[in-house]
């Protein structure tokens, strides 16, 4: 895993032969500084000083320590300093900018010191071609500016690497909860399908001799049932995929307009459900549509698989500020506790879509213990004007209150 942006090995090698091709240069300018003239062992030493910067971010402790330690060869000798001095700086700030302070601090030191030794060797060979006390500056101001970019410069480093690592996480956290989308999506979808299809089927074969007609409507409601899966699942593997599918159904995402088709397919089924609408319905953003219209097929989806034929009301309130979806049913038929736990789907999944969009859901029995109930509010952003009853579709159905100890999400 590639944190810390590439370095370009070209760059290195244009530094080093730059370096190496200025310090033979310099050296030529030996004599007029009253200094030896180089001869072949000091050009020798020049280019193992200047030349293995080509390689100094991959090997900048044995850099450095081919560096100094030529340096302090060729100052020994009695040749002048300066022409390789400016690699022992570049060693050293490449030292702090590639190794902790633990090893680059040292560094810094022993760049001084040999500064410092190569003004004293030419205090003690009595030459004038310079002050002790200006030698002994540059010593210290020099290597420890160079040690402070370098230091900079590796904490640059650090922080973009700390940074990459953490779009890293955030990019897998991005996908691990686009594939738990997707999940329940998929998990909405195929279990409410397959459940009315597997109630129907049962049903037709059951009266397929007895009742033709009604053999006959559940097949097409069979038939209606799975049309509808198969645009939704394809809609979804579109999304999926980058550019536009022309072959993609043109239908819309299912929400609460559609809550009318939903409650018609169970209720073939042999479950009857009733639809209520209170208060004044109003459009609300198409995620909560959508959330809205999943805990319905979800929780009617339960019933069909663990209280078939249960009488099931559900009832949609528009208030003020808060959209109300309350789903509950009756006939000494609960659905199992155990349908709350699982891995992720079903009323586990009804949680995180609440959760998703600033809403709320609970879950559990009912007050008398006749039944279960879910009741799931999310917040309208629009305001809405006084409630009032718009529309009931189907029979009454009982109105009870979740128990507190119920209260989930």
């Amino acid at each position: 895993m590639q944190l810390r942006p590439p370095r370009s090995p070209l760059a290195n090698v244009l530094i080093g032969v730059a370096m190496t091709g200025l310090a033979l240069l310099l050296g030529q300018d030996a004599t007029a500084q009253r200094w030896p003239a180089l001869d072949p062992v000091a050009y020798a030493l020049v280019v193992v000083v200047n030349l293995p910067a080509v390689v100094r971010t991959r090997f900048p402790v044995a850099v450095f320590a081919l560096a100094q330690g030529g340096f302090t060869v060729y100052a020994a000798l009695g040749y002048w300093p300066v022409v390789n001095s400016l690699a022992t700086l570049l060693a050293t700030y490449t030292l702090a900018s590639e190794r902790p302070a633990r090893i680059s601090v040292p560094g810094a030191a022993v760049t001084g010191l040999t500064w410092l030794g190569a003004g004293l060797l030419d205090e003690v060979s009595g030459a004038d071609h310079g002050s002790l006390t200006a030698a002994a500056g540059q010593a210290v101001v020099f290597p420890a500016v160079l040690w402070w970019f370098g230091a900079l410069s590796r904490r640059a480093t650090e922080l973009t690497r700390a940074l990459a690592a953490e779009q890293e996480e955030r990019a897998l956290r991005e996908v691990a909860y686009e594939r738990g989308r997707i999940a329940r999506e998929l998990h909405d979808v195929v279990a409410h399908h397959l459940a009315v299809i597997s109630v129907q089927s049962g049903l037709a074969r059951f009266v397929f001799d007895s009742d033709p007609a009604t053999a006959r409507t559940a097949l097409d409601t069979i038939a209606g049932t799975g049309t509808e899966a198969l645009d939704e699942l394809r809609r979804m593997l579109t999304l999926l995929r980058e550019g536009t599918d022309p072959r993609a159904p043109d239908r819309p995402m299912p929400g609460l307009a559609r809550l009318d088709e939903l409650v018609a397919r169970v209720g073939a089924g042999g479950t009857p459900v009733a639809l209520t609408v209170l208060g004044v319905p109003r459009p609300i953003g198409s995620g909560a549509d959508l959330c809205a219209y999943r805990v319905v097929q979800e929780s009617l989806t339960n019933v069909l698989k663990h209280a078939p034929g249960a009488t099931t009301e559900v009832v949609v309130r528009y208030g003020p500020h808060h959209l109300e979806v309350r789903i509950t049913n009756g006939g000494g038929r609960s659905i199992p506790a155990r349908t709350s736990v699982g891995t992720g789907h079903g009323l586990i999944g009804m949680r995180e879509r609440a959760k998703l969009y600033g809403g709320r859901i609970d879950i559990g029995p009912r007050d008398d213990g006749d039944g279960f109930a879910v009741r799931l509010t999310l917040p309208l952003t629009a305001r809405a004007g006084a409630p009032s009853v718009t529309g009931r579709r189907g029979g009454p159905g009982p109105d009870e209150r979740l128990p507190p100890a119920a209260r989930e999400g």
